[in-house]
């Protein structure tokens, strides 16, 4: 039976600009099925979360923009599970909303806080581990997050150096945090791997609705009572005008930043569930299936000829034939087509906005 006090928060506010152009404006790569199987990202983050907390305790968080989308993708959701954000202020404002929406319906809950657009291969050992972490923060006043054990110096992903000698007690996986570094430089993410201390940061969390708010209000006090004002509110007819009001003056911070690095009490829970946050193109041709010549390919109507090792991503109906390349991207999207260096595409955000200032924000 699941516990009653357990609540999960999704992020789904994003764009994800580095897998544009699939992932883009007007639908982001939560709500496509990125991986060719028949759901989208967020499809998939609820129904994992499904195992852990009752259905009706888990909330989304996303831009008003993509209030149709969610419905539609997610029709079992109530209205007031369905967190619309005006604006996009990062993670600590959509968390601080989240925490009163939930605290006024139950202060005794304890929270996981997850981005929709994450994969997970072992999706036992992930719920295994996230009522693990659940457990420990009911009976501690601990701000945890989940660190994966890294396996490449990679420099799009944030790190947590952890104190191997203080474990959490009773559990030998979770660990007091020592540091948080965002994205390093590949000589400095090298020397990360090589120490043995450092994890990837996958930007989940855990806590109760009691610790966190003690946490907004020490370190964040001006976010905490731009929320804290709209008490006897929450999950009312008011709450959208209220929260309307106050996102116009509400700063942008994300709560690694804001909370997580500058708090005496954040844990690391070391895990290992085959984690992707499916972030770019490469990360998305690493968990695709291949051809003979390791070509990954999206679409029912592709000829390749002396390819190799391409991601390629294509409208259903459309006849595509490539020849000749090795290790490219070639996607179409929203009459968009990019064909790139898959070693290139950190330039993708550039391409962005490139387009944007030279063709119009109706193509990104």
């Amino acid at each position: 039976m699941q516990n009653s006090n357990y609540y999960c928060v999704i992020m789904a506010g994003g764009v994800g600009a580095r897998l544009w152009p699939l992932s883009n404006n007007s639908t982001p790569k939560q709500f496509i099925d990125v991986l060719g199987d028949g759901q989208t990202l967020i499809q998939k983050t609820f129904q994992r979360f499904a195992r852990i907390c009752p259905k009706e305790n888990i909330y989304i968080v996303t831009n008003k923009t993509y209030e149709t989308l969610t419905r539609e993708q997610l029709p079992e959701l109530t209205d007031n599970q369905i967190i619309l954000e005006p604006f996009r202020r990062d993670t600590a404002p959509c968390i601080a909303y989240a925490n009163y929406k939930i605290k006024a319906i139950n202060p005794n809950a304890v929270v996981v806080v997850a981005p929709s657009d994450h994969y997970i291969e072992k999706e036992d050992v992930f719920v295994d581990v996230i009522q693990k972490g659940l457990e420990i923060t009911s009976q501690s006043s601990c701000l945890l997050t989940i660190g994966i054990q890294p396996t490449s110096p990679n420099t799009g992903y944030g790190y947590i150096q952890y104190d191997e000698d203080e474990p959490l007690a009773g559990n030998p996986s979770v660990y007091a945090v020592k540091t948080f570094t965002e994205k390093p430089e590949l000589e400095m993410a090298k020397s990360f791997i090589d120490s043995g201390e450092f994890l990837w940061n996958a930007g989940i969390f855990m806590w109760s609705i009691e610790t966190i708010n003690k946490a907004f209000e020490t370190f964040l006090p001006d976010i905490n009572d731009l929320f804290k004002q709209g008490e006897g509110l929450y999950n009312t007819p008011k709450e959208r005008e209220f929260i309307d009001h106050i996102y116009q003056v509400c700063r942008k911070i994300s709560i690694d930043y804001g909370i997580m690095e500058k708090a005496d009490n954040a844990m690391v829970y070391a895990a290992n569930f085959g984690w992707s946050d499916l972030g770019t193109w490469s990360a998305l041709y690493d968990l695709q299936k291949k051809d003979d010549k390791l070509n990954a390919v999206v679409g029912n109507h592709v000829k390749l000829y002396d390819a190799s090792k391409c991601v390629v991503n294509m409208p259903r109906n459309k006849v595509v034939i490539i020849q000749g390349l090795d290790d490219y991207i070639v996607a179409e999207n929203n009459n968009v087509l990019i064909i790139c260096k898959k070693s290139e595409e950190q330039q993708v955000r550039q391409y962005v906005t490139d387009v944007q200032v030279d063709f119009g924000r109706e193509f990104v």
